[in-house]
């Protein structure tokens, strides 16, 4: 074989080695899996600095939802205790960088797959959806004054807040892809589709009463706050958006297998 030939295939080879060879990046380096508190209340995932990862208070589902970004009303399949088992989740990010989202993402797939024995399939389905639009007015979104490299643990999780007849969001360095998420995952009962055509990152603040059309009416209603805005009303009186009900194609997740995960 000619030295041409041979320096050919060794470069394939070492090419076809790295392929095989698992991305360090794509994993955590180390994680912790334990039953959460059964008096936990609210549930979130979010980097607590630049390298510790937490998901808090969450079912398989709700993780498989955050993990493959969808609805969990798209996720089915899958023993009973995927709902009802919840676990905490405290785990180190590998490399010198905070990871951005979806890097987490991508080692929590890798996680629930190595932990829980994890396999799914997808399947597409036809499903009532939310479009979020902009309202007719405009959009009342004001463009993010945060820097992501401020702090160490990156801006502050978008997550709703509970409190006494109200739910709050107070959203930082926020797109609109990360704000339909968040409510398909949590708030909603379907999945919500960005449709604004707003591709910057917003400050803003989202306030509404707490009602059963939210979270699978898990907190009840809001009846000690009357006057506080249905999240629809808010979307439009606060942040010049809309939810519009229509239908759609949505790729859903059907589970295949799962085992509960070791505490360790």
């Amino acid at each position: 074989m000619s030295n041409g030939r041979l320096a050919f295939f060794i470069a394939m080879a070492a090419l076809l080695l790295r392929a095989q060879t698992p991305d360090p990046q794509n994993e955590f380096e180390v994680a912790s899996i334990k039953k959460a508190d059964p008096d936990a209340r609210g549930r979130y995932i979010r980097m607590q600095t630049a390298h510790q990862f937490l998901a808090y208070n969450h079912a398989l589902k709700t993780l498989i939802a955050a993990a493959y970004d969808v609805t969990p009303q798209a996720i089915s399949g899958g023993p009973s205790w995927v709902e009802s088992e919840r676990y905490e989740i405290l785990a180190k990010a590998p490399g010198d960088i905070r990871p951005n989202l979806n890097e987490q993402m991508t080692m929590l797939r890798a996680l629930l797959a190595d932990r829980f024995k994890l396999t799914i399939h997808r399947e597409r389905r036809e499903m009532s959806v939310f479009a979020l639009t902009v309202a007719k007015g405009g959009s009342k979104l004001k463009v993010s004054t945060v820097s992501p490299d401020a702090t160490p643990e990156g801006p502050p999780a978008l997550a709703f807040v509970v409190s006494p007849g109200v739910l709050r969001l107070p959203a930082r360095y926020a797109s609109m892809d990360e704000f339909a998420s968040l409510l398909q995952r949590g708030a909603l009962e379907r999945p919500v589709v960005d449709q604004t055509g707003l591709t910057g990152r917003y400050d803003f603040d989202l306030e509404c009463a707490i009602d059963e059309t939210l979270f699978g009416g898990a907190l009840g209603k809001g009846l000690d706050n009357p006057a506080a805005p249905s999240l629809f009303a808010a979307l439009r009186e606060q942040l010049g958006l809309k939810l519009e009900a229509t239908r759609g194609p949505v790729s859903a997740i059907v589970i295949d297998h799962a085992e509960r995960a070791s505490e360790n």
